[in-house]
């Protein structure tokens, strides 16, 4: 692309840089005065305890909540200018899997943005988004109802839907939460992909036991950000329990794994 806003023209530019994000519901602070950049071309989880703001920094930076301060850059630009470069999956509990349509028309709908206003999607936008499907095992499955696919099947959908937007950045709330191992599998396999593309992946990720195997870089966040960067650096013990607030146990400690205490 040489367009202006597109990847090449802005190369020097972070795909995601927030700048003192501050977002509040009913009163409460929710995040606070956040702040990070990162580098192209990782898988980046986001950790961080139950009610730490992991889903609400995503819905922020795509605009989809109101924010009470700070500033959103995608590769330099506020997202509005930026969209087409931007993916996104969001939790499936957060999805109307009753709406009448099918596996196929969800995935289509990731085209659009590449469309414009008054075009609607013809032959080879639909071959995409089988393509999409396909990469994902879910090919077979292009003409069934969503609301009659299986929670990891619905979740793989919308996995197809965000390749078929062909982003740079991608944004993934919860995308292994409570999917079955074959889903697993395709996630793993799919965020592989990505980054043998050069894409960036920021992932909401909720099982620590498995942080150092899927991701190059961790955020943890506890309504500010408590340390960024490379996994191996941050992703350690002293971190993790500044950043649960104590609320950690070891489970292994040959292997590091990790689970939240209770409170």
């Amino acid at each position: 692309m040489s367009e202006a806003g597109s990847p090449v023209n802005q190369q020097k530019e972070a795909p995601l840089d927030i700048q003192g994000l501050t977002v509040a519901y009913q009163k409460k602070i929710v995040l606070s005065r956040v702040s990070f950049s990162i580098p192209e071309g990782k898988l980046i989880g986001i950790i961080g305890p139950n009610g730490a703001g992991k889903s609400t920094l995503i819905k922020a930076a795509l605009g989809l909540i109101p924010r009470l301060d700070g500033e959103v850059r995608i590769y330099g630009r506020p997202y509005a200018e930026q969209r087409k470069l931007v993916g996104y999956v969001p939790q499936r509990e957060s999805v109307d899997w009753d709406f009448p349509t099918s596996a196929l028309d969800v995935v289509t709908m990731g085209r659009y943005g590449h469309l414009g206003w008054f075009r609607r999607p013809g032959a080879r936008e639909r071959q995409i988004a089988l393509n999409c499907l396909d990469q994902v095992g879910m090919a077979d499955f292009a003409h069934r109802q969503i609301s009659q696919l299986s929670g990891g099947q619905q979740q793989r959908v919308f996995l197809a839907r965000a390749l078929a937007q062909d982003a740079t950045l991608y944004f993934m709330d919860e995308p292994f939460a409570g999917v079955d191992a074959a889903t697993e599998k395709a996630i793993i396999t799919l965020l592989g992909q990505l980054k043998e593309r050069g894409k960036t992946v920021l992932v909401v990720h909720h099982d620590l036991a498995t942080v150092k195997d899927y991701f190059d870089w961790v955020l943890l966040l506890n309504e500010r950000v408590m340390a960024i960067g490379p996994t191996e650096e941050v992703f350690t013990r002293e971190q993790l329990q500044i950043t649960y607030g104590g609320r950690l146990a070891v489970l292994d400690r040959d292997t590091e794994a990790f689970i939240p205490r209770s409170r």
